[in-house]
């Protein structure tokens, strides 16, 4: 489990990214933080594997502060994905999806071996594992830095807006590829959007952030459809401008979902 516990950044300019935020992200489900660009989501996600220490708090993961880990260590058992996969272009794929493992001193033979085994878990052939990132859609690109978190079998993947860069077709296969590998592999997943439509599709528990972090609701997406907090809340997901024509419908098993007009399941709603 992940925790934060009242924590906050300020920069050195004096910019507060952060004011004083504290949540539990249960482990082997999918938590995504949404909100406007300066919300300080990415801020958040990044003090997970400390490439942001904060000013004040502290991040837990298992009961244990990051900060007294060792920050590279810390980096290299997390696994993470960033926006325009962030691919070393003179390496080629199986190199790139390797790289982790290499650093931690895993054999050639045995990197190899299991950057494959990678690569087919992400969808991708084989076939492209010698070329070089150039030479590769944004698609396969951005399987390639899923690839890459995956590699060395983390407990934690963070992404941040990883799926930004892509055209809607391809961000659809990949939202439905991350789907099907977190139904398979059970990973503690901490995604950031700034598309409520992404968040309510990933997430298991939706952060939605105003300014400075601040909490505007929390909860699965079926939750905060039924009953947003607030006009703020209300107006984000598009409850205020019919966007969203929503009904809850009851199944045969007792559980309640929340539809859209086109039909499609927005989520289930908590007993």
């Amino acid at each position: 489990m992940i925790e934060y516990r009242s924590i906050g950044k300020t920069f050195a300019d004096g910019t507060e990214a952060v004011g004083d935020f504290s949540l539990q992200l249960p482990s082997h489900t999918t938590t995504v933080f949404v909100g406007s660009s300066g919300c300080g989501k990415t801020t958040l996600l990044r003090m997970v594997n400390r490439m942001v220490d904060p000013t004040h708090g502290q991040v837990l993961i298992d009961d244990v502060d990051v900060a007294t880990r060792n920050p590279v260590e810390l980096r290299r058992s997390i696994g993470y994905v960033m926006q325009a996969a962030g691919l070393l272009p003179h390496r080629t794929v199986i190199d790139n999806v390797g790289t982790v493992l290499r650093l931690n001193g895993v054999s050639k033979k045995e990197t190899r071996e299991r950057a494959h085994a990678v690569l087919e878990t992400v969808g991708l052939d084989s076939s492209l594992a010698n070329r070089y990132p150039s030479q590769l859609s944004g698609g396969q690109q951005q399987r390639v830095g899923v690839a890459r978190g995956l590699v060395t079998d983390p407990n934690i993947l963070l992404m941040d807006e990883p799926f930004g860069a892509v055209d809607p077709i391809v961000r659809e296969e990949l939202q439905a590829e991350l789907l099907r590998l977190q139904r398979e592999l059970d990973k503690t997943i901490v995604f950031v959007t700034h598309d409520i439509d992404e968040a309510f599709l990933l997430g298991d528990q939706v952060v939605i952030l105003k300014k400075g972090a601040e909490v505007a609701q929390v909860g699965s997406p079926a939750d905060i459809l039924a009953e947003p907090a607030d006009e703020f809340v209300r107006s984000f997901v598009g409850l205020d401008r019919g966007k969203r024509s929503l009904h809850i419908e009851k199944r045969d098993d007792g559980t309640s979902i929340v539809v859209d007009e086109s039909g499609k399941a927005a989520g289930v709603l908590a007993p």
